[in-house]
């Protein structure tokens, strides 16, 4: 039986800040087949990887994203409030995270966040340009997103991350995404099996490795997103 991809999500987050070179690093370290991020931009065009809309988690400056430039992006220091003045974590741009990735040949999952929406140029520029490592994929809880990584790059995977108000009923009907990406509470019967008919695959986050159904899982699955990969890869080795 083949082991199911392991995303490590934002990282190896349990060792390190999130989102930062040091959690992706770790990641592989651990044994991640691949990395989740968040990709915003900035107000003058630059993609960053950030998860958060505002800064005020992790930076507690009470701004969004969007409203701010790269270059002051890049100079707050992030972390736990507590911990800020002893860090040196600083947000990365995504360019020198795909360039860092296609050269470790560690496949990304990209997950477009809010900031895009009203910056869709950006994301039509960077479709046109980038060059993914293998397995990778784009995944949104917004559809308008997905559509445009499917207009301009069909051969790119995407998945769709749902929320309760999704209307399972619709699923054979879509045609912007590839899979599902959803919390480990619907590795149920009904939504497997629905995926399986509809010839989608399911990913799931909020893994921790001590779940039951990691020993045996549905033909369906095609991804585990994880804070702890290492759990992860140690309960699929001992299946």
């Amino acid at each position: 039986m083949n082991d199911i991809p392991i995303f490590a999500h934002r990282g190896a987050s349990s060792f390190h800040l999130e989102n930062t070179f040091a959690a992706f690093k770790k990641a592989k370290e651990l044994g991640a087949d691949g990395i989740e991020l968040d990709l915003q931009v900035s107000n003058d065009g630059i993609l960053v990887v950030f998860h958060d809309n505002d800064l005020k988690r992790l930076a507690g400056i009470n701004k969004m994203i969007n409203q701010c430039s790269y270059d002051e992006l890049i100079h707050y220091k992030l972390g736990p409030r507590f911990k800020r003045l002893f860090r040196r974590d600083r947000m990365i741009a995504f360019a020198d995270v795909l360039e860092w990735a296609n050269a470790e040949n560690i496949a990304l999952n990209v997950e477009l966040k809010e900031s895009l929406i009203t910056n869709e140029n950006v994301l039509k520029e960077l479709l046109h340009t980038i060059t993914l490592p293998e397995n990778s994929h784009f995944s949104s809880f917004h559809e308008s997103l997905l559509k445009i990584v499917k207009e301009i790059r069909p051969d790119i995977e995407t998945g769709f991350i749902i929320t309760r108000k999704f209307y399972w009923g619709t699923l054979e009907e879509q045609n912007f995404f590839d899979a599902i990406h959803a919390h480990k509470r619907y590795y149920k019967g009904q939504y497997l099996e629905a995926c399986k008919t509809a010839n989608i695959g399911m990913r799931f986050y909020g893994i921790q490795g001590n779940e039951s159904f990691l020993k045996n899982p549905h033909s369906i699955v095609k991804g585990w997103i994880t804070d702890f990969p290492h759990l992860v890869r140690e309960a699929q080795v001992n299946r």
